[in-house]
């Protein structure tokens, strides 16, 4: 039965700690591995005093926050099969709507709103107040919808 006083761990997970100063048999006799002479074979010297670095060596050394994010908000994105899924036959679909039926949240229409091609749309649908994509476009027109673009409307 296994138990916690039974439990072993994985072989290779626990290394033997370097036994230093043991005499020549050891493998780190003499000078314990440490070299000849010199600063750094006395005691008390730290690890990478020494290193003098240039200006290139510095800025190579430190961390980058990488990539690159914009300053301006992007639009909250809605998908064709998300309105196909809360909207009913012949409804508007606006920012506010949208909040209401819980599809976004206050805090994603600060930069407005645009509707993406993701999906069927199979309901006539009256859309103001949105960006509206080029396929999102063509498949609400194509199910009999209207789109009033209003691209200037903030909440």
């Amino acid at each position: 039965m296994i138990g916690l006083h039974n439990l072993n761990p994985k072989f290779g997970a626990k290394k033997k700690r370097k036994l230093l100063g043991r005499g020549n048999a050891s493998g780190h006799g003499t000078y314990s591995t440490r070299g000849l002479k010199g600063q750094k074979a006395r005691t008390g010297s730290k690890k990478g005093i020494l290193k003098r670095k240039g200006m290139r060596h510095l800025l190579l050394s430190i961390p980058k926050a990488r990539g690159f994010k914009s300053i301006y908000f992007k639009p909250a994105t809605v998908n064709l099969d998300e309105l196909n899924k809360h909207f009913k036959d012949g409804e508007k679909v606006t920012p506010e709507e949208l909040i209401k039926k819980g599809v976004l949240v206050q805090a994603d229409v600060t930069a407005g709103v645009k509707i993406l091609n993701n999906g069927e749309l199979s309901k006539k649908l009256e859309i103001n107040g949105c960006r509206v994509s080029a396929g999102a476009k063509e498949k609400i027109e194509k199910a009999g919808g209207s789109i009033i673009e209003d691209t200037n409307q903030r909440i």
